[in-house]
């Protein structure tokens, strides 16, 4: 196991992090769009992760002096759009209004986005926060061996 690996695996949480933050934020200022580019209601956006390295038997392992599989971490997979069904809104004056009177809205729940926004916001806070112990630490040992 690398000194700085601690460190790289906070980074790739930061990162993903990062990105789960950047989409949250485009689907709830896209909230409101009822027509795209295509002519559609925009489509809530979902961030995928994957976990990159070996599980925990692999990384304690490698701790041991027994592996040397890569340090582990998380990955941006891919952006994916949301498989929910639009909403129908019933607002006869409004532009986009079929015969009914209805508008079809972007399947966004603004809640939901705000939940998913302060969780993304907690757990890259927590990924600063190892980060920092990591660096604490190494800066630590470091002086000891001065």
């Amino acid at each position: 196991m690398s000194f700085f690996d601690a460190l790289n695996i906070s980074a790739s949480g930061l990162t993903a992090e990062r990105m789960r933050m950047d989409v949250t934020s485009e689907n709830l200022a896209n909230a409101e769009t009822t027509q795209g580019p295509n002519g559609k209601p925009y489509q809530r956006q979902e961030v995928e992760l994957q976990s990159v390295g070996g599980d925990f038997s692999t990384s304690l392992s490698e701790a041991m002096g027994n592996s040397s599989a890569p340090p582990g971490g998380v990955e941006v997979a891919g952006i994916v759009a949301d498989k929910t069904p639009d909403q129908l809104v019933y607002d006869p004056g409004a532009p986009g209004a079929n015969k009914a009177g209805y508008v079809r809205m972007p399947n966004v729940n603004s809640v939901t986005e705000m939940t998913d926004l302060i969780d993304e916001s907690d757990t890259y806070q927590s990924d600063v926060t190892a980060m920092s112990t990591s660096k604490t630490m190494y800066s630590d040992t470091l002086e000891l061996l001065k």
